[in-house]
């Protein structure tokens, strides 16, 4: 039987490999796989189209902060006019993704959509993150450890070359009608993110899962699923239509 031989230095920079439980990682925040990598999750995070794996490495994008220091100059020569401008359009539009949208593309560690929502439903402006808020937010400790070292050490020079208005299009908590969580078929919108969107504009938070903020459950398929008759046991108010809560 061949011996499996654990790496102990990064394939790309040859830094020393951190195990942190039972995965090797790299520590190096110059290496350039890893800066690729972090480049290409904020890309598919913000759903920049034309900006893939391929894009990136033509481009020689190694940083965040090059996305957006892209001019005509530099991407025509090449992708060409017509893909080169498309990019460039992608990337303006990218500009208006909210708060709870542009953190998760930070590659905070641990701190994904699901964070970002909880987080975003306490606070209105990125000036308010803080252990507290965090903790408000239900962020566990070492969420919130990565979420603070993230403000404080990367946050200012991003905020400088970065155009986004670092603030929150969901209403906090304290402002909304509700907290509503949908389970099974619609039968009002075709998708789940369209009804979303509708329930967000008229002053509820969306929650994915049933967590224990979550207050009404739209059901309106009617069928008695785990989730429905979880809800119910919780006192948590069920709904079969979302023009209902209209």
């Amino acid at each position: 039987m061949q011996k499996i031989v654990v790496p102990t230095n990064c394939p790309s920079c040859q830094s020393t490999l951190v195990q942190v439980n039972d995965q090797l990682f790299c520590k190096n925040s110059d290496c350039g796989v890893k800066q690729q990598k972090a480049v290409e999750h904020f890309a598919k995070t913000l759903k920049i189209k034309g900006l893939g794996p391929v894009s990136i490495e033509k481009l020689g994008l190694i940083n965040i902060i090059d996305i957006y220091d892209l001019s005509e100059d530099d991407v025509y020569p090449v992708l060409g006019e017509k893909l080169g401008a498309k990019l460039l359009e992608e990337i303006e539009k990218s500009k208006t993704a909210s708060l709870g949208q542009v953190l998760p593309a930070f590659s905070i560690t641990l701190f994904g959509k699901t964070a970002a929502e909880k987080l975003c439903s306490v606070i209105k402006s990125i000036s308010e993150i803080s252990e507290e808020t965090c903790k408000k937010a239900g962020l566990g400790p070492k969420v919130t450890s990565n979420v603070l070292t993230w403000y404080e050490n990367e946050f200012v020079t991003l905020s400088q070359a970065l155009d986004f208005s670092f603030t929150s299009e969901v209403k906090t908590v304290q402002d909304v009608k509700g907290i509503v969580c949908i389970t099974g078929k619609l039968t009002s919108y075709k998708t789940k993110e369209e009804a979303k969107s509708v329930l967000e504009g008229l002053g509820y938070i969306v929650k994915d899962n049933l967590t224990k903020d979550v207050t009404i459950l739209v059901n309106e398929s009617e069928v008695e699923s785990t989730k429905t008759k979880k809800a119910r046991d919780s006192g948590v108010t069920i709904v079969t239509s979302i023009d209902q809560l209209r």
